[in-house]
């Protein structure tokens, strides 16, 4: 995620400048919309001098950060579901003799109040008039929202805005001169930094605890779309979500939202939300009411040893695209199916989800140089970034390609009408509809399942089943790639019979 390219020329001219001067400077946050003012905030992007040791207590830190750390109490209000129903109880043939036991004249319907439900988490003052940066998951479905601020003062805070994708929400509340919390540029966090967690644990009050950055760029922990999360070994716990994890110069580097557990209780793994992150999507919020993302129309995935070696690749830096969606951004720059992307924007692309990231940062409109190998060949296309709406799949990330499997104990049929249907596999599609896996076959090892089309093998086209078969009986190879669509997307697969004896 590179929110920063977003940024208009003066806005990094006066990054720079707070930089020389190696102190804090107030800049706007912005999403590409220059002539709308955003949210207000202090960032603080010079480096933590990481060669100095820490001191006896980080008292002076939480003294300083605490105040702008807040409670957030939500309540949502009572509601009326109608349960029961419907046949044989509807019928006043049935009602005649059961009526008073399943409801009189009304059948078996009947009315359950669900009594109001009430919420806890933590939140972060971004600005000195009111903005404050909490989970998604924290406000969802709220009804009303108080905040209790350090001076004791409870603040009745609207929703600005929400964005599941990321889990984070925006929040008001009518007051000035609160105290902002300032943000560190969360690209320059480093394992082994250390850090503060800062929220209000099952509501018992302000709580502190301390660790170190475990690990960054951790991904596929929580489902959610967008995933970069800081781990940390600090203690996060049931309503710490939304609060502030900040380093030793008590900037914020992370908004915490999720642990992982087996027990509900903390066990030394706890996520937060980088704070460029955070920022980027929070200033969409304010600005549009939405989060503007940019939009190219492929599915990616990372390039594996066996791929690249199917792929005739030096290394596996890069994405493979999987598929183009027809007339997006990147259909009308060029970009083919089995092209490899290897920098978006003048930045090395080092894996899907950072590509990801890159192009959702990306305001739309902007024209973004790619870099691109096609038959392991250099190429430069100039794509048109779109916006991300409605269920388009930006550049999405298939999960990642199994290393082994084989094309023995594999059934194809021929793609019909009837297929289709049951599959809902689209018309344009073409390929050979894979039918029956044998589940102890290399193949199912592999991934590859019934309803899953082969559209490719060995880089060959598949236009029907004897294509398949014909493509697979003397193949000089062990190694099979397959290119798949399956479950919606199109993706690379390399099935391994290395190990295995050819069935007879």
């Amino acid at each position: 995620m590179i929110p920063n390219l977003l940024w208009p020329r003066r806005r990094l001219l006066l990054a720079a400048l707070a930089l020389l001067l190696g102190g804090t400077t107030w800049v706007i946050a912005e999403s590409g919309h220059d002539e709308k003012p955003s949210v207000q905030v202090k960032v603080d992007a010079a480096a933590l001098p990481r060669e100095t040791e820490p001191g006896l207590s980080y008292h002076p830190i939480v003294q300083r950060v605490t105040p702008s750390v807040v409670k957030v109490v939500t309540r949502e209000r009572a509601k009326e579901m109608e349960v029961g129903g419907g046949f044989p109880f509807d019928d006043p043939n049935f009602r005649q003799f059961f009526g008073p036991l399943f409801g009189g004249p009304h059948g078996g319907r009947r009315i359950i109040r669900q009594p109001p439900e009430m919420g806890l988490g933590s939140g972060v003052i971004v600005s000195a008039d009111g903005y404050i940066l909490t989970n998604n998951h924290v406000v969802d479905d709220a009804d009303n929202v108080k905040v209790t601020l350090s001076d004791g003062r409870v603040l009745t805070a609207r929703v600005v805005g929400k964005d599941k994708k990321t889990d984070i929400a925006v929040i008001k509340v009518d007051a000035r001169d609160l105290p902002a919390i300032t943000f560190a540029d969360s690209d320059d966090v480093e394992v082994g930094d250390r850090v503060l967690a800062i929220g209000n644990p099952f509501g018992i009050g302000e709580t502190v605890t301390s660790g170190i950055v475990s690990g960054t760029g951790r991904s596929g922990a929580t489902g959610l779309d967008y995933e970069d999360f800081i781990q940390t070994d600090a203690a996060i716990n049931p309503g710490n979500s939304g609060g502030a994890l900040v380093d030793m110069k008590g900037r914020l580097i992370g908004v915490s939202t999720a642990i992982l557990s087996r027990s509900g209780g903390f066990m030394g793994i706890g996520f937060a939300i980088p704070a460029n992150l955070a920022r980027h999507v929070m200033d969409s919020l304010v600005t549009t009411g939405h989060v503007v993302r940019g939009f190219l129309g492929v599915t990616i995935q990372d390039i594996t040893p066996d791929l690249a070696d199917q792929f005739h690749l030096k290394s596996s830096k890069g994405v493979l695209v999987g598929d183009v969606t027809p007339n997006s951004p990147a259909d009308k720059a060029g970009v083919k199916s089995g092209d490899v992307v290897t920098e978006f924007n003048g930045r090395p692309v080092a894996d899907a989800r950072r590509l990801q990231f890159a192009v959702a940062a990306t305001a739309p409109g902007t024209e973004a140089k790619m870099k691109l190998l096609r038959e392991d060949k250099p190429m430069e296309v100039a794509v048109k970034v779109g916006e991300l709406s409605g269920n388009k799949e930006l550049a999405s990330a298939a999960g990642p390609a199994q290393d082994n499997g084989v094309l023995d104990g594999v059934e194809v049929s021929e793609l019909d009408a009837a297929a289709r249907n049951e599959f809902d596999i689209p018309a344009r599609v073409r390929g050979a509809l894979v039918t029956n896996v044998d589940p102890s076959s290399a193949s199912a090892e592999a991934g590859l399942s019934p309803g899953d089309v082969i559209q490719e093998i060995n880089h060959q086209p598949v236009q029907s089943a004897d294509d398949a078969v014909r493509l697979t009986e003397h193949g000089a190879s062990r190694k099979t790639l397959l290119k798949l669509w399956s479950h919606g997307a199109t993706h690379f697969l390399v099935v391994d019979e290395t190990d295995r004896k050819p069935s007879s």
